[in-house]
């Protein structure tokens, strides 16, 4: 792993966006993408750059079960928002939040990642060391699965909207095993809240209790992240 300890979240998105330019000036053409408060900046250091993604092809890590691509708490609606409306790509895969037939759904998955093998993947990391919604306890080996999110995790995601209840129970979530077989990853961590989950990552025993700890196993992982989120890492 590189670690990067950037004084904020603001000049990481800058480290951020120097990682995606560097892999397109590598010849990547397929990158997975995250949503939430942690990659905001990237995508706006993205936004503002002469990045062209009009030949390439992305894939998002994750979706709320039940929810329409139009909804304003979609992934899809965040994707477009903060990235597609302004950089778009030549093709942008997400899971289907209102699939009738979840099996059928991680199947189809399952099938784009594998006929479009991830250059880069941009990753988050939940308080409890989740990525993607691989929730603690969930096989390194899993592909895309129907994940059931746990307490803390809904709690974490209930800022956006306007009711706790009204969060997801369930989310489409890309696998570990197949997260791992991306040939480049970056997981950006940002504010004091991510630094137990941090230090798990990167000092902690590779466990499936801390699913972002197999990154240790993964050879080219660049780990971006603030002063506070490396705040509980006995190395700096």
């Amino acid at each position: 792993m590189k670690v990067i300890i950037k004084k904020n979240q603001q000049e990481a998105g800058v480290e951020g966006y120097k990682v995606f330019k560097e892999a397109i000036q590598n010849g990547a053409k397929v990158f997975g993408l995250a949503t939430g408060s942690t990659p905001v900046t990237t995508y706006e250091e993205i936004v503002k750059s002469d990045l062209d993604f009009s030949d390439c092809t992305s894939i998002n890590l994750d979706e709320y079960v039940g929810i329409s691509p139009d909804n304003d708490q979609s992934y899809k609606y965040f994707m477009n928002e903060h990235l597609f409306s302004k950089k778009p790509f030549k093709k942008s895969y997400l899971p289907d939040g209102l699939a009738e037939d979840p099996e059928e759904e991680t199947k189809r998955y399952n099938k784009v990642i594998a006929d479009n093998p991830i250059d880069l993947q941009l990753l988050g990391i939940g308080r409890n060391a989740h990525i993607g919604f691989n929730e603690p306890g969930t096989s390194f080996d899993l592909e895309t699965h129907v994940a059931d999110l746990t307490d803390s995790t809904i709690e974490a995601n209930a800022r956006f909207f306007e009711h706790v209840e009204d969060v997801p129970k369930q989310a489409y979530s890309m696998g570990i095993g197949s997260i791992m077989k991306s040939k480049k990853i970056i997981l950006e961590a940002f504010g004091a809240e991510k630094a137990d989950a941090v230090a798990k990552m990167i000092e902690g025993p590779v466990t499936e209790d801390a699913p972002a700890s197999i990154l240790q196993k993964h050879p080219d992982v660049v780990v971006l992240i603030d002063e506070a989120a490396a705040s509980k890492l006995s190395k700096k």
